[in-house]
């Protein structure tokens, strides 16, 4: 079980952004900029592009409403999606917003937020939603 199926067991806590029965969003605990959400499948697949072509479809539209709200959230230019796999075996997708292509460089370091932070950050974007 990776710790993605564990977040959306609520075994290990997150701050939820949007749910329904086959994908999770939360903020990403080692976001690269604030805003910095993750979009998961339920089931547990290890890479993108094995994922099965409704799920990939509906994922889209699932981040789509989510995309708009940190839009509005989070001053922005844009929000960005990246997808780069190599640290959870559990496909996932990350919705970032971006002034910049360097704001979608994980090669960087993270940014440090208290409890306070990611609360007031997942209130922004819950009431964009």
């Amino acid at each position: 079980m990776t710790i993605f199926s564990k977040i959306i067991k609520g075994e290990i806590p997150s701050y939820r952004i949007a749910e329904n029965d086959r994908f999770y969003a939360f903020l990403d605990i080692f976001p690269l900029v604030k805003g910095h959400t993750l979009i998961v499948p339920k089931v547990e697949t290890d890479k993108f592009f094995d994922v099965a072509d409704d799920l990939l479809q509906e994922w889209l539209l699932f981040a789509k409403p989510i995309a708009r709200a940190i839009e509005k959230a989070i001053p922005c230019n844009r929000v960005g999606l990246s997808v780069v796999g190599l640290e959870v075996p559990h496909a996932h997708m990350h919705l970032v917003p971006i002034n910049s292509a360097d704001d979608l460089n994980f090669t960087r370091s993270k940014l440090k937020l208290s409890p306070e932070e990611f609360r007031g950050i997942q209130e922004s974007i819950l009431a964009q939603l």
